[in-house]
């Protein structure tokens, strides 16, 4: 079966306005470095501003309404765009979580995705998202940061660590926190858009093995207005399951390609052409077919769930299924590369003898935490079996901005 698409000449077309805009306007010593810890200061005031210009080009957020501050294109001129600003290194990693902004689209009324919404998705303001807490880890439905009622305003006392970020500083942290201690687990939480800075709201950060882009979050009766509560003040576990439908894999990717397996077949290649090892050797081939057959099978599960995503398909656990998927291969191909490239795969971005300028230590050195975002194995494990019914519970998909008419509770 032949799963390759043929753009039309139109697509095409658009495709070498986005070359030619990329070459003109995007110097080499501003693209994304192999490494992020080598994302420098003078880069992200220089992205800063250019994210605006990608944005009022439509490219940023290319599928959101025009009307909000988005590109109003296609699934085909998201994925085009997604080629190549991978090719060249364009910092994709704009002010905001695409998740967010989908669910910001559902629940946020109008006058909220005026004040919310179109600034993020104009990239004039930054968003963080803070989840995790200390002691509740991937269980948002334990979470213990409080949020009291004062007059029209909520005040917001609580903890978050591991709130991932690079570059932008926050204008919005959002997340959920309790707002009925007495509710049952699921309706006892609102979901809020905090204003950052703010008083009582401390922001440290943490170095750890993968990054400096992780960090501690501390509120101490942090005053939050009444408008920045989105949706009611017991549905914060509703808005926060369409964030994770969208984290867990439901919106699927437009150009789901593995830079990591690519840069291992492209080792083996160069290496048996010279008749060297171990591009000869059929066991440490074995190694690298498995690792470039995972991939495949992980880019066909993401373009299935785009399509049904894009083409608003009723969906259960096609995204789950594929995100579990994604983790274990993604696991599992770390040590394909250890054992198909051997010490090569340790060598940093400023080793000279580094294949692929270091790109494959990188990913040695970061997979192994990356596997905790968005919840645990355990945590994608139990989402699944929830949606095909072999759970003590059965759930069906939260709404997104392309699946919902209206909210559901």
């Amino acid at each position: 079966m032949d799963f390759t698409y043929t753009y039309t000449k139109q697509q095409e077309s658009f495709r070498k306005e986005v070359q030619t805009w990329l070459k003109e306007n995007i110097p080499e010593n501003m693209r994304d470095p192999v490494d992020p810890d080598d994302f420098t200061e003078e880069q992200y005031l220089w992205w800063q501003e250019m994210h605006k210009e990608l944005a009022a080009k439509g490219w940023l957020y290319p599928t959101y309404p025009k009307q909000y501050g988005g590109g109003g294109l296609t699934a085909e001129h998201e994925a085009i765009l997604q080629e190549e600003f991978e090719r060249a290194r364009v910092n994709t990693r704009g002010p905001s979580s695409n998740n967010i902004l989908g669910a910001l689209v559902v629940w946020c009324n109008e006058e909220q995705k005026q004040k919310f919404l179109v600034p993020l998705l104009k990239a004039e303001k930054a968003s963080w998202q803070k989840f995790t807490e200390p002691k509740s880890g991937s269980d948002l439905a334990s979470y213990q940061t409080r949020a009291v009622r004062d007059g029209d305003d909520w005040i917001i006392t609580g903890s978050n660590v591991f709130v991932s970020r690079r570059g932008y500083k926050p204008d919005y942290l959002w997340g959920p926190a309790v707002t009925d201690q007495e509710a049952p687990r699921h309706r006892n939480l609102g979901f809020f858009m905090i204003p950052c800075p703010s008083p009582g709201l401390d922001i440290k950060p943490l170095n750890l093995i993968q990054g400096k882009d992780q960090h501690f979050v501390f509120l101490d009766n942090v005053r939050v207005p009444g408008d920045h509560l989105i949706g009611g003040d017991h549905q914060g576990w509703q808005v926060v399951s369409s964030v994770l439908e969208e984290e867990h894999g439901g919106a699927g990717r437009a150009y789901p390609e593995d830079s990591v397996t690519e840069n291992l077949v492209s080792y083996m290649r160069e290496h048996r052409q010279k008749g060297e090892s171990p591009g000869g050797d059929p066991v440490v081939q074995q190694a690298a077919l498995e690792a470039y057959i995972a991939a495949r099978i992980d880019r066909v599960f993401k373009l299935r769930t785009h399509w049904m995503y894009g083409n608003k398909v009723e969906m259960s656990w096609e995204g789950p299924s594929g995100f579990h998927y994604q983790r274990l291969y993604g696991f599992r191909n770390v040590a394909r590369v250890r054992d198909v490239m051997g010490m090569y795969a340790l060598l940093g971005t400023k080793d000279p003898r580094t294949p692929h300028e270091g790109a494959q230590e990188v990913n040695q050195r970061t997979s192994f935490i990356h596997q905790h975002g968005a919840g645990s194995f355990n945590i994608t494990k139990v989402v699944l079996a929830r949606r095909i019914g072999i759970s003590r519970t059965k759930e069906r998909a939260a709404p997104t901005r392309m699946s919902a008419s209206s909210k559901s509770g």
